[in-house]
């Protein structure tokens, strides 16, 4: 029997241990007489990463910044069946869009990962690295080999470890071993309980086979086809970089962890020059109210996240100095791409009803049943509420061939990157429109997973506290519309295989009506939403160019026009990758770490 709260759990409440490299609030105390040589803010996927990669070495010390609390273990989060259920939460920072044109004025929520572990604390923890031509293109725009997909290999395999599922059944036909590491921290699962869903969408891919191939292992730099899904999930729990990275390195006695305390602003840490020193950041205490100033001896790392690091560099007065200046904010570096180059994936679900009425529909319309479930995982971390949302995923494209491409570029990165995702849902899936009451559906999402739309991040005012101004601009790019299209006919040809034939019963709702072209617009524009995927907000490309277009940071992720500033999370990639992200991320924090060891201070 699994206790109700997994290992390190003393780290983090100190109900049964004390370790002083867990601080619940920034004191001056702990400030006072400390150099520290690197200053992660925040603890989300990259900085865990950075933080235990760093202190590895004890000649080095480290404080790690956290705005959010350090629950990262409640277990609200540790339950992967319940992920969708931690927006609008203490665990989130809740933000909120503009009203998006583009989806007919509505303004929609923002998750990000306010607690240990950020996103990957509150994410629905799919594990894909993306393409091997979304790490060729980063490569290209910043004319670094180092990002190609054969140089970060070796970081993809030091991160990740498949663990066997709890239940023990073989799991081999699943996955590619030889496409994961051996060692890395991050444990890696595949789904342990099988869903009669499953059975029918994987005999559907062999039927179609040419159009819906089965993939053994979307990891492989080749994602493209029907696969099963690999999860950060661990012995039937959610498994946060907070879990994999942090809490094993707690006990290093030259790693410092703060939590409740938020960085407000970026100050230079000498006096003006030409090319500004910055390693200096306010802190708030979020109990007190008090604020604290602590200097990093090497580097401040930025690692808040695509909303958060752009928003504390145009505050500092990093980014375009027009913008700034009619804002209020007296420009310290000229970097036009902060804040700009805005890129997330548009989620579109699509019901069909069915004949079975053993779907996970039950877990909703069926409170005893539900309960159940969770007395299962709760003792023995089996059953659905040992896996994530989804069993089955797909990666597609459209053919290279199509009038969609014949007025544009192909937003992709090249021939195998998706340019939509299948999300195979054994539930009615939506973010805008109300679950029904009764019935049983199977929901095929589709993510438009290379868009060519662009978005921002701004500020609303010069308080840090206030959030920032976040339009991701979806769809106003016309060929997104396009591609959406193609995934929802792709969609309806996937469920015509004959296994489906005595399953699905009829298209559900809206989506029944929407057959033509301009019929099939509207409904994506009604009905899709973020999938919470936020990107590229300050883009590394080629160093030294500085114009617009260039990028905000050099290829080895330091800030350009800066000394001492680095920015390690999802805001540096130039493109989004044709893949959920938080792979990338980690990925992108495994080099980072090897560049800031070689980097002379």
């Amino acid at each position: 029997m699994f206790p109700p709260i997994l290992p390190f759990a003393c780290a983090i409440t100190f109900a049964a241990c004390s370790f002083a490299a867990l601080h619940q609030e920034v004191t001056q105390d702990l400030l006072d007489g400390r150099d520290f040589d690197y200053l992660p803010l925040t603890a989300g996927a990259a900085g865990a990463v950075l933080a235990n990669r760093l202190s590895e070495d004890p000649r080095t010390t480290v404080l790690l910044i956290e705005a959010g609390s350090s629950d990262f273990e409640n277990i609200k989060i540790e339950v992967p069946q319940d992920g969708h259920e931690l927006s609008n939460t203490v665990f989130d920072w809740n933000f909120t869009t503009v009203p998006q044109p583009g989806l007919n004025g509505r303004a929609l929520d923002y998750p990000r990962g306010h607690v240990l572990g950020g996103s990957t604390a509150i994410n629905l923890m799919v594990y894909c690295r993306g393409s091997r031509d979304d790490y060729d293109r980063w490569a290209n725009v910043t004319a670094d080999s180092g990002w190609t997909w054969d140089a970060l290999h070796k970081h993809m395999l030091d991160l990740d470890v498949v663990t066997p599922p709890v239940d023990g059944h073989n799991f081999s036909f699943q996955f590619d071993p030889t496409v994961h590491g051996t060692t890395g921290l991050l444990n890696i699962s595949l789904p342990q309980s099988l869903l009669p869903i499953d059975s029918i969408t994987m005999n559907a891919s062999a039927e179609l086979s040419v159009e819906f191939p089965f993939n053994r292992d979307y990891n492989s730099g080749n994602p493209l086809g029907i696969s099963w899904v690999q999860s950060t999930i661990f012995e039937g729990a959610r498994f946060s970089s907070a879990s994999a990275f942090i809490a094993p390195a707690l006990q290093r006695p030259n790693l410092e962890v703060v939590v409740n305390t938020q960085a407000t602003k970026l100050v230079p840490t000498k006096a003006a020059s030409k090319t500004p020193d910055i390693r200096t950041v306010e802190l708030l205490n979020l109990k007190t109210n008090k604020t604290f100033k602590a200097t990093a001896k090497n580097e401040l790392i930025l690692s808040a996240g695509a909303v958060k690091s752009p928003h504390l560099l145009l505050l500092a007065g990093i980014g375009d100095a027009s913008y700034l200046s009619s804002v209020g904010v007296t420009p310290l570096v000229n970097l036009p791409d902060v804040g700009q180059n805005l890129q997330d994936h548009v989620f579109l679900p699509m019901s069909w009803t069915v004949s079975s009425n053993d779907t996970l529909d039950n877990i909703r319309l069926n409170a005893s049943f539900a309960a159940e479930l969770f007395e299962e995982w709760n003792t023995t971390r089996t059953g659905p509420f040992a896996d994530g949302p989804n069993n089955a995923f797909g990666w597609l494209r459209v053919p290279d061939n199509s009038s969609i491409f014949s007025n544009t570029t192909d937003p992709s990165a090249g021939p195998t990157s998706a340019h939509f995702e299948f999300i195979l849902a054994d539930n009615y899936v939506s973010k805008v429109q109300a679950a029904p009451t009764e019935g049983h559906f199977f929901t095929i999402v589709v993510d438009l997973i290379s868009p060519a739309s662009r978005g921002n991040i701004t500020l609303a005012s010069l308080d840090p506290l206030d959030k920032p101004v976040i339009n991701p601009n979806f769809l106003s790019a016309p060929i997104d519309v396009d591609i959406l299209r193609e995934g929802i006919k792709a969609a309806r040809r996937f469920v015509s295989a004959p296994s489906f034939a005595n399953y699905i019963v009829a298209e559900f709702g809206d989506f029944a009506a929407a057959q033509s072209d301009e019929e099939l617009e509207v409904f994506a524009r009604a009905n899709g939403d973020t999938v919470d995927h936020v990107v590229a907000t300050v883009p590394m490309g080629r160093a030294g160019c500085m114009e617009a277009g260039c990028g905000a940071l050099n290829p080895d992720l330091t800030v350009k026009g800066t000394k001492g500033l680095r920015v390690v999370d999802a805001s540096a990639f130039p493109f989004i990758i044709s893949g959920h992200t938080q792979a990338a991320v980690y990925i992108i924090a495994e080099r980072a770490a090897d560049l800031i060891k070689s980097a002379k201070h």
